[in-house]
């Protein structure tokens, strides 16, 4: 049996080691783990492809925060997108 966890979409930067490259960081509300996923820009004039608010991952897949700084600032912002948006929306 998996056990997920609903993490909130709380960064997005580009990747120093690749160009074209965005990272998307999912965070828990509590901002105690998250999650990366990097996405491919498909073209230079714009990437137009939704990006969802929030996803339900396996709690093996979740990294942990250490940096208290880094873990408030994403609780914050996890827990501003759950107010501000349901969870199946995308930006």
């Amino acid at each position: 049996m998996s056990r997920t966890a609903r993490v909130w979409l709380v960064e997005r930067t580009y990747s120093d080691d690749e160009q074209n490259l965005i990272v998307l960081t999912y965070a828990t509300e509590d901002g105690q783990r998250d999650f990366r996923k990097e996405r491919a820009l498909t073209s230079f004039t714009g990437d137009r492809r939704a990006t969802p608010v929030s996803l339900e991952v396996e709690t093996t897949n979740l990294g942990t925060v250490e940096d208290p700084d880094t873990r408030d600032r994403y609780a914050a912002e996890a827990k501003r997108m759950a107010e501000a948006y349901d969870r199946d929306d995308t930006l």
